[in-house]
């Protein structure tokens, strides 16, 4: 079995274009990353907002 790259320094400079590839990945990990912790921040903050309103609402017995 024959590798692409000799060694790790020619997997990372990828004949040159290795910033454009890794800058690449590095702005789709981001991405997704963004689009899965915002929508759990927000989840979390309506869930709390909600245990408060319903902490305010309930009749003192």
């Amino acid at each position: 079995m024959k590798f692409q790259f000799e060694s790790i320094a020619d997997l990372l400079s990828m004949s040159g274009h290795g910033p454009y590839v890794w800058g690449a990945y590095f702005v789709t990990f981001v991405a997704i990353a963004t689009l899965i912790y915002i929508p759990y921040k927000l989840k979390r903050q309506i869930v709390a907002q909600v245990k408060r309103q319903q902490k305010i609402e309930k009749p003192a017995h």
